[in-house]
């Protein structure tokens, strides 16, 4: 029975690496696979899911009013498709992950979205919530914050280093921009701590 799966974390986790290599293991025993990643992730190349570790894969985009049933039903009428990987799944709507749900319920194809969980100020993306309540499994990816901790939060930094508190809750960023953190350390740093170390 196929299952929407939310792999989770915060940023520096592995979660592109463990989806390419998903991806890999499908397509090894001769499988179809459907790779999606968000239109607004532009830091490496748009279309393309890619890993830290310097793996990558070409990606179809969503953006906001994208139909993901109706564009995933399109290509399962012409291929027998196995899977669907969904990268940067934060960035999906609710009625997206609706539609995720009626491509494991309706077409039985396993989805597996991956994303963080919770922004700079330690709310929810309106994709994470909605896969954190529709989602048949979570799982959850786990790195550790710079005193060894697990880091579960991501503080946004700006170019001198220093923790912002406020601003859109999207704007686009990799290790210059942001740093996962434990709980306690994200506290220290938004309330500006001087015992805060990024």
């Amino acid at each position: 029975m196929a299952k929407l799966y939310f792999y989770y974390s915060a940023m520096n986790a592995g979660k592109s690496t463990i989806l390419l290599q998903s991806a890999h293991n499908y397509r090894e025993r001769g499988m179809q696979v459907i790779l999606y990643t968000a239109a607004i992730d532009d830091r490496f190349e748009q279309g393309k899911i890619a890993s830290r570790i310097g793996i990558a894969a070409e990606a179809n985009l969503f953006q906001p009013d994208t139909n993901l049933f109706a564009a995933i039903a399109a290509v399962t009428s012409e291929q027998n498709t196995s899977c669907v990987l969904i990268d940067e799944a934060q960035f999906l709507t609710t009625q997206q992950v609706q539609q995720l749900t009626d491509v494991v319920d309706e077409l039985g194809i396993p989805v597996l979205a991956f994303g963080i969980r919770t922004d700079f100020r330690g709310e929810l993306f309106a994709g994470s919530q909605a896969l954190l309540a529709w989602s048949d499994k979570l799982i959850e990816l786990k790195t550790v914050c710079h005193c060894g901790s697990k880091a579960t939060m991501v503080l946004r930094l700006d170019e001198r280093g220093n923790v912002v508190k406020d601003g859109e809750q999207v704007e686009i960023g990799g290790n210059d921009r942001y740093v996962s953190v434990c709980r306690q350390h994200f506290k220290a740093g938004i309330s500006g701590s001087p015992n805060h170390v990024v």
